[in-house]
């Protein structure tokens, strides 16, 4: 699997912003899709993003106008800029290249 490393994510209050970053490394052989899922206390891990290799992304309802998913595919990162945040984004964020291979998650708080 790639390693996958998470940062950016820390607290936030209501209406702020952040961006999360998530650089890949290892064996790179296969241009995947990469994206943004995220888990909250008691629910099931939920897609946030995605993007493929040539940039078409795909959005949750409840993030659309708010998030952007972007990638640098030479520097093997995908970035999640986060806007207008409210406390139902507060949550575990687990980056995902391809079929398998998960980062270790970081957390994003919105809290006044």
């Amino acid at each position: 699997q790639v390693r996958l490393v998470e940062s950016g994510g820390g607290l936030v209050q209501p209406g702020g912003s952040l961006r999360l970053s998530c650089v890949a490394s290892g064996s790179i052989v296969n241009m995947y899709a990469m994206g943004w899922y995220r888990q909250a206390p008691g629910s099931q891990r939920e897609l946030v993003a995605a993007i493929t290799s040539s940039g078409y992304t795909h959005y949750a309802d409840s993030v659309k106008g708010r998030f952007t998913i972007s990638r640098d595919n030479d520097k093997n990162t995908v970035y999640l800029q986060m806007n207008n945040v409210n406390p139902e984004d507060t949550a575990v964020y687990y980056c995902n290249y391809g079929p398998r291979s998960w980062g270790q998650g970081i957390q994003v708080t919105v809290s006044s």
